[in-house]
């Protein structure tokens, strides 16, 4: 089936930086097929969708959340997330209080809350990927989703998690639109190197890529000169990690002298800034990043430390902090920004030849944005770059789709019912409470 997508504004985000005005996205079961002036589609069978007032662009992708995590959306105020002891007492003495079946709603919320502010595409790492990934694959979403494995000092959990991971990369190896990563907590903090070796090696069984936190409070370093010598990057590149694809969350204190090493390794920095300002921890230092040839993405990290999983929030925040960091206006150009949450991203999760950009031949993976809605004005002063960053929200998204299928028309959710989702999560929240409650009692 053939549909014709008419906009007035089309934002290919392609490598010619295209933009397209009173134009048509021909997109054909899955993929796009044409992007063309209106005029060029005269007399085209197809259905025809008219899209007034809109602009038409990719999809955005979050590059690092963890979806169960909605769960505990206001739980952990007072914490610095992004160090071992906050983390612990913050986070995961709740997850202790956890059960598998609280995981399905609080998922589908996440998976609503981003269709609605634009995102299709996210990467997600969390253990009991099993119940994670039915509810996104009926969300019509697509995902790189990694199965975290956090040992903790668990000399069990290691071995119980590799089994479970590897399970879910197997199940994974034939869906179109989910694909299985491998999710180390975090390399030497809470991991030990045999647990590091294994992970390793099962990514390569299955050609998967890791998804980690890195460098997020300086400890991973500290621990790796005490016990290795070298800084943990130094060490990563020792063991082998670094030849591996990875999306390394964070990445707020890595030494300047390892950012060339990052740089040569098929390696993305994942800039998550809202969770780094919330922890009070200091900014990645993404224009330094940038200039020695670093792979960046952005990502909302979970809802207990962000709270939010509007992309585009998180883009003006991000803007935003890098001028404060560096002292000047702009250090960061908004077509930079907007960039990594598309073809930057894309490339990061190893999707840039399906998503990320318009162009005939990927996947039809598009948002459409309201025009009309607060910020646009007036659209002939401003950038196109700096309105998507500075002046407008994720909520000024109509229209959805992904994989060539409609998400969300008009504002209204399609393939996830968020109410209901919403009332689940309550009381999924309720016996949380109760379970944690007789744990401390």
């Amino acid at each position: 089936m053939r549909t014709l997508l008419l906009a007035d504004m089309v934002l290919t985000m392609d490598d010619q930086g295209r933009i397209h005005h009173d134009a048509g996205v021909l997109v054909e079961d899955n993929r796009i097929i044409a992007i063309a002036p209106r005029g060029a589609f005269e007399g085209a069978v197809a259905e025809r969708v008219p899209l007034s007032r809109r602009l038409l662009m990719p999809g955005l992708i979050n590059a690092h959340t963890h979806t169960p995590m909605t769960l505990f959306r206001g739980l952990a105020e007072g914490f610095s997330l992004l160090t071992l002891e906050g983390w612990f007492h913050g986070i995961r003495l709740w997850e202790l209080s956890m059960t598998p079946d609280m995981i399905p709603p609080a998922v589908a919320v996440s998976c609503a809350e981003m269709i609605r502010t634009g995102t299709t595409c996210f990467a997600d790492q969390y253990f009991f990927m099993d119940r994670i990934a039915p509810v996104v694959r009926a969300s019509g979403m697509r995902a790189a989703l990694a199965y975290g494995i956090v040992e903790v000092g668990d000399e069990r959990a290691h071995d119980w998690a590799l089994r479970a991971a590897e399970a879910f990369l197997e199940s994974l190896r034939h869906d179109a639109r989910l694909t299985g990563w491998v999710g180390p907590h975090a390399l030497f903090v809470d991991n030990p190197l045999p647990t590091i070796q294994a992970e390793l090696a099962l990514a390569d069984a299955y050609s998967a890529g890791l998804h980690i936190h890195l460098s997020t409070s300086g400890e991973e370093d500290a621990y790796c000169l005490q016990h290795y010598g070298v800084t943990a990057v130094q060490q990563m590149k020792r063991i082998g990690a670094l030849d591996r694809r990875m999306i390394a969350a964070h990445c707020l204190t890595i030494p300047e002298e390892d950012l060339a090493t990052l740089a040569a390794a098929p390696f993305a920095a994942v800039i998550a800034p809202s969770a780094c300002m919330r922890a009070g921890r200091p900014a990645a230092p993404l224009k330094r990043m940038l200039a020695e040839g670093v792979r960046v993405a952005l990502g909302t990290d979970n809802v207990a430390a962000n709270n939010s999983y509007d992309l585009f929030k998180e883009m003006q925040i991000l803007g935003k902090l890098m001028a404060y960091r560096e002292g000047e206006p702009n250090p960061i150009p908004a077509k930079t920004l907007v960039e990594m949450v598309t073809t930057r991203a894309a490339d990061a999760l190893g999707l840039a030849e399906q998503v990320g950009s318009l162009e005939a031949g990927k996947r039809a993976d598009l948002i459409a944005l309201d025009l009309d809605a607060p910020g646009f004005a007036p659209r002939g002063a401003q950038d196109i770059y700096t309105t998507l960053v500075y002046a407008v929200s994720g909520l000024a998204v109509q229209d959805v789709m992904c994989e060539g299928r409609w998400l969300m028309r008009d504002g209204r959710l399609l393939t996830v019912d968020y109410r209901a989702a919403c009332d689940a999560l309550e009381v999924a929240f309720a016996e949380l409470q109760t379970r944690r409650a007789r744990l401390k009692s």
